[in-house]
């Protein structure tokens, strides 16, 4: 009986058996994600190659891109600028959807957790919730003035209602057998909330700051568009009047980066935070 263990071993871990590298497991996903993007910039070489259209090539674009980060090509007014753009944009984006996650968060535990909150404060914002941020533009714009804090409300706005109704969303979802599992072993009372309501709801407030964030980033384009000297949205607006379509494209694939290495920083949190839950984002 003493030697069963080991033999059953043997055969559940054959010797010859060798794990992927996860070099290489890394290496196949890379290669996988990057076929459409380049399927996308051959397609796009090909149909706009010897042509003088309004959409320039992929190269003219790489080069208007090396052009705004590095400077040296064109020696313009956007020369080296990449920067300072990308900076103002950053710190617009995070502000608003900071705020935005400051009163999404609180009020979706509540609305989810107490129906009295529920009751008094969800019907109103449902009916805000359809409202386009773009419909927003004008009083923000009476109300702040021309300039970044009409952009900073209009990133608030459109980070808070995805945060919101996934914070919610989760709260309510929360399965009743955990209260009673707690009630069991001791869990009481506001304890409860801690150690079960937000434990659980977790997976779905991290979904809803990608969602928030990824919304901020949208959001922002617009809010720059109207009396803001920097962000990538001025930056956009200015080169569509000079019809430098070379540096509106190549800005629109700054923010597409930007957003996503955003959206890979939350994931990467709440894969860390969520990793005992089978739903973790």
């Amino acid at each position: 009986m003493a030697d069963t263990a080991p033999q059953f071993s043997a055969v559940m871990t054959p010797p010859n058996a060798q794990p992927t590298p996860v070099n290489f497991q890394r290496f196949k996903a890379f290669a996988i994600a990057a076929l459409f993007p380049l399927a996308i910039l051959a397609i796009w070489h090909f149909a706009t190659f010897g042509q003088y259209g309004l959409i320039p090539p992929p190269v003219d674009v790489a080069v208007a891109l090396y052009d705004l980060t590095f400077g040296g090509i064109y020696d313009d007014a956007y020369s080296a600028t990449l920067h300072t753009h990308a900076w103002a944009s950053l710190g617009r984006v995070y502000g608003g959807f900071a705020l935005g996650c400051l009163l999404a968060l609180p009020l979706g535990l509540l609305i989810g957790r107490i129906p009295f909150f529920r009751q008094l404060l969800e019907p109103t914002f449902q009916v805000l919730r359809p409202i386009p941020v773009t419909a927003w533009l004008p009083l923000a714009m009476i109300i702040f003035g021309l300039g970044p804090n009409s952009a900073v409300f209009l990133v608030f706005l459109g980070a808070f209602y995805p945060v919101l109704i996934n914070t919610i969303f989760g709260v309510r979802s929360v399965d009743h057998r955990l209260f009673e599992a707690a009630s069991m072993l001791g869990c009481q009372g506001t304890a409860q909330f801690f150690k079960v309501v937000l434990p659980a709801s977790l997976p779905s407030i991290f979904t809803g700051l990608r969602l928030g964030l990824g919304v901020a980033w949208m959001v922002i384009v617009i809010g720059e568009m109207t009396g803001v000297q920097t962000g990538l949205g001025a930056l956009i607006m200015e080169a569509r009047q000079l019809s430098r379509t070379e540096i509106i494209l190549a800005t629109m694939l700054v923010i597409g980066i930007l957003g996503f290495v955003s959206d890979q920083i939350i994931l990467h949190i709440g894969r860390r935070l969520l990793s005992w839950s089978p739903a973790h984002v």
